[in-house]
């Protein structure tokens, strides 16, 4: 989303962490190294320490009691603090100008680039006003475009570094979720992405089918064409039930050393001329040395076979034993649950 808070506990941590640190050093700053101390300077210095230390207590004790936007518009009142003070003070110098760090920084690494580009130019009108309030033109002008331009370069350079991160990020989350020979789905993305798609055939009331898919003989393929070969029949097999994962809610995951599933929001009927499609699309496979290999499945549905996840992975384990018993290379439904006696309701009473 365009205006995504990017990690709210990092940004939490961030306003905590400045407004707690800025409070005291507001005060020395405003009250105790300054030679007069004018009332309404006071009590808006006072004020500004007191709302400080609230809020970053508030972040870093109390975050819930926090609305989540004000992670969103933290950086702007920020900025409108130091603007303002800044102004109030006639302070032009390059330590007062050194406050508009954080909003940049914090902007750069939790916000989106266009309200970095918001901030960046928030922040060169609130220095302008100062600058040529307080310096002559000349002056105003050079200092005005050396902090724009230190500003933007440091929140240019700051936005790269957490693009590439995010880039090695997904990079690892990738390979943390795919089978490295295959590149479809391991065990523990299968896992996750079961449990969200039976959640989702509940609340639809749509079929969810899985497909157990069991390659034939594959220890014989290892031990007469090696290990190599076993593999390239592994990686047709992933690439055949590619093939009828057409869907984007579709998965193909690799769960075991021959073993894969197929999870299919579709119907029973589709289902079944799922698995004879990937067989048909494996018969066509030229080059492996082993031919191409035979499959034995299980289809199993929700609700048709099961309620939970368990239960629908159960089933399916089930109708691939059948198929394997029955002879190999063939495809077996499930079969529905058994419904219970009326002596077995009776005893468990």
């Amino acid at each position: 989303m365009r205006y995504q808070l990017r990690d709210e506990q990092g940004a939490t941590h961030s306003v905590a962490y400045l407004m707690l640190a800025a409070a005291p050093v507001v005060f020395l700053t405003g009250i105790v190294l300054p030679d007069t101390h004018p009332t309404g300077w006071v009590v808006a210095i006072l004020a500004t320490c007191v709302f400080m230390a609230g809020a970053g207590s508030a972040a870093r004790w109390r975050p819930g009691w926090i609305p989540r936007v004000w992670w969103l518009i933290a950086p702007f009142a920020a900025i409108a603090i130091i603007a303002g003070m800044n102004f109030a003070s006639h302070d032009a110098s390059a330590g007062a100008q050194l406050f508009y760090l954080w909003p940049v920084l914090y902007a750069a690494n939790f916000l989106s680039n266009r309200i970095v580009a918001v901030v960046l130019v928030l922040i060169s009108a609130g220095h302008a006003a100062v600058a040529f309030s307080t310096l002559t033109p000349t002056k105003a002008l050079s200092d005005w475009v050396s902090v724009t331009v230190a500003l933007s370069l440091t929140a240019f350079v700051v936005g790269s570094l957490r693009n590439r991160h995010d880039r090695l990020r997904l990079v690892l989350e990738s390979q943390a979720l795919a089978d490295p020979l295959t590149g479809v789905a391991n065990r523990r993305s299968f896992d996750g992405e079961l449990a969200r798609a039976v959640t989702w055939a509940r609340r639809s009331g749509e079929s969810l089918a899985l497909i157990t898919v069991d390659i034939d003989y594959f220890k014989k393929i290892n031990d007469t064409y090696g290990h190599g070969v076993g593999d390239q029949a592994i990686q047709v097999v992933a690439n055949a039930l590619r093939v009828v994962a057409r869907r984007e809610d579709d998965l193909v995951a690799r769960i075991g050393g021959d073993e894969f599933v197929v999870l299919l929001r579709t119907d029973r009927v589709s289902a079944a001329k799922a698995s004879e499609e990937v067989r048909t699309v494996l018969a066509a496979v030229e080059g492996l040395p082993c031919g191409p290999p035979g499959l034995s499945i299980g289809v199993a549905m929700l609700p048709d076979h099961a309620t939970t996840a368990d239960e629908l992975r159960a089933a399916s384990d089930a109708a691939l034993y059948e198929a394997k018993q029955g002879g190999r290379g063939r495809t077996a439904m499930a079969r529905p649950p058994r419904p219970a006696r009326t002596d077995e309701i009776s005893a468990a009473g």
